[in-house]
């Protein structure tokens, strides 16, 4: 187990992705005196799509003039962020504001600053936070907000709709899928969902197990589930999606080659953000021409997606808390602008942030036919986050950074065990995280 508690250590540390804020004018700022505080470093992901990431470095600099502020943002890949949130931890210094993709903030909750006035600020403007946000950002054990709820990740269907046509199917059920995927994987056209560690993993089998009715833990957070018959209903049918339809190369896939899977042509269906149209438009386009984009299939009893989180933390330990609170202020002011530069891949967390019909998912003239993208407007519909049907707290986020949901699937689906194993083993690994944190809690 050397490999898993290394990587428990490094893993129980998360960042996601940031997002800025603009206004009208290309950066407009009402100019403020932001305290004594003269710096604010920033880290976070680096974006999937490259755009986010240009737009988001000019705010920042721009930010920065305005407020008299010496602001730097540094990009780092994804999974590295774990890695870096722990050294800085360690070491009591590092970045003021830190983004946090594809896990939670509670982990850091006894080290971060307490965001319950900022929220509060936010939601007279921008409307109440949603659920997913309130899930991912707030704090049920202990009654505040300890990070800032930036955006979700939405994990549609990517399919390639002129190969569904051809077998005369949509899929629209996970079942479709299997069936679906069986006969255009012998025409050369295998179903592409990654079962090794990383974020795409984590989001889209949790999306089979919640469909099937499975769960982690109950409404309350305190008893862990994830032992039904339900939750092996849905290791059984991922055991059979990988070995009718799926190609074996999603073993050892990043959250990159689904992406490059569905460019390269070869795919009939990914499920995954619309980064992966996005740069298939630019890489390939007579191909993201044919790819089309539905809900998340429905499962027997329910049509449910896990939303990768991201969202914003200020360390306990910065000097620069007031600059980073008001660098959030002015980013949300400004969120709009930095969904159209996102191309419409991150998601509002406050009801009014984003009014309907949105911009991009209404009507996206990069896209053929224009309204594509249109069915993204209901996601939140169709998500959760990785606490459902309870609170994430810190045992969930432990839970997704050490990938034990898509760890159960792939062992069963690759013969290492059976799914009655694969099931029994993922809750020994589930139940431990959980007393080790209700001690915590107690100690």
């Amino acid at each position: 187990m050397a490999k898993a508690s290394r990587r428990r250590f490094l893993k129980s540390a998360g960042v996601a992705a940031g997002m800025a804020a603009m206004s009208s004018s290309p950066f407009f700022f009402v100019r403020r005196a932001v305290a004594a505080d003269k710096q604010l470093k920033i880290v976070q992901w680096s974006h999937f799509v490259p755009a986010y990431d240009k737009w988001i470095d000019q705010f920042v600099k721009e930010w920065g003039a305005k407020n008299g502020v010496d602001a730097t943002i540094d990009h780092i890949p994804h999974l590295e962020i774990a890695a870096r949130m722990a050294a800085e931890l360690s070491a009591g210094a590092g970045h003021d504001l830190v983004g946090i993709n594809g896990f939670g903030p509670h982990l850091y909750r006894d080290s971060v600053l307490d965001m319950s006035p900022l929220i509060r600020e936010f939601e007279k403007k921008y409307g109440k936070v949603g659920p997913l946000g309130r899930s991912l950002a707030y704090d049920t054990q202990e009654h505040r907000w300890p990070a800032f709820p930036d955006y979700y990740i939405s994990f549609p269907g990517l399919y390639r709709k002129d190969l569904w046509d051809e077998i005369g199917m949509k899929p629209d059920t996970w079942d479709d899928l299997r069936k679906g995927g069986a006969k255009l994987k012998a025409k050369g056209h295998p179903v592409g969902i990654g079962m090794a560690h990383h974020q795409d993993a984590n989001t889209s089998w949790r999306s089979v197990l919640w469909c099937y009715g499975g769960a982690v833990q109950d409404k309350t957070g305190t008893h862990v589930t994830i032992n039904s018959k339900q939750t092996l209903e849905a290791i059984k049918y991922s055991v059979a999606l990988y070995k009718e339809a799926m190609t074996n190369e999603v073993l050892s896939w990043d959250d990159a080659s689904n992406n490059r899977y569905i460019q390269s042509g070869r795919a009939s269906y990914i499920h995954n953000p619309i980064s992966a149209y996005r740069t298939t438009q630019k890489t390939n386009p007579s191909v993201a021409d044919k790819i089309y984009i539905w809900k998340t299939p429905a499962g027997p009893v329910r049509r449910l997606a896990a939303g990768q989180p991201n969202s914003y933390v200020v360390w306990k330990f910065s000097r620069n808390q007031e600059s980073a609170k008001q660098f959030l202020r002015d980013y949300t002011a400004s969120w709009t602008d930095a969904f159209k530069a996102s191309e419409g891949y991150n998601n509002p967390m406050f009801e009014n942030l984003v009014p309907k019909p949105m911009p991009i998912l209404s009507s996206d003239p990069t896209s053929h036919p224009a309204d594509k993208l249109q069915i993204l407007e209901t996601a939140l519909d169709w998500h959760n986050i990785y606490g459902y049907p309870g609170p994430d707290t810190p045992a969930i986020d432990e839970i997704a950074n050490n990938f034990i949901i898509p760890d159960m699937m792939a062992n069963a689906a690759t013969g290492k065990m059976t799914p009655e194993e694969a099931m029994k083993w993922a809750e020994g690994e589930i139940s431990a995280i959980f007393r080790k944190w209700a001690a915590h809690s107690h100690a």
